[in-house]
């Protein structure tokens, strides 16, 4: 049975990792969606479906859902989230969701962010809380 701290402990693994935009190659390049990906790579088995490309801008002129869709598709969306759990950002009011993390304890997460130039553990502060928008669980953890 896979737990939230075999999640925890995978996405750990990624740490440092740098910020490449569209990559998810642990210790060599990832982004926010690369890092999720890569975790349920190693934790839960293959990816379901890959992404399709997209630009560092994708859906600014769109109001289309593509992560929060996917999501939802391919992870179990939960009314409180907790360790283990991947958390969805809307960065800006009036756009859609483009950044996500993983939930590492009460307080932390992990990220690949592009402001750090890598993958890091940051403080869940009102910054980040306050642009949560939905959470989801990998499939089959406890």
């Amino acid at each position: 049975m896979t737990t939230a701290s075999d999640i925890v402990a995978a996405a750990r693994e990624w740490t440092d990792t740098p910020y490449m935009h569209q990559h998810t190659v642990k210790g060599a390049g990832t982004d926010c969606l690369g890092l999720v990906r890569g975790v349920y790579r190693d934790v839960i088995g293959p990816e379901p479906e890959a992404p399709p490309n997209y630009s560092p801008s994708w859906g600014e002129g769109d109001r289309h859902e593509v992560l929060l869709i996917a999501a939802a598709r391919h992870l179990v969306e939960v009314d409180e989230w907790g360790v283990g759990d991947v958390l969805m950002f809307r960065m800006k009011r009036g756009v859609i969701v483009k950044h996500c993390g993983i939930v590492t304890s009460d307080t932390h997460m992990i990220h690949a962010y592009q402001g750090a130039g890598r993958v890091v553990e940051s403080a869940l502060v009102p910054y980040w809380r306050n642009k949560i928008v939905g959470a989801f669980r990998y499939p089959g953890v406890k």
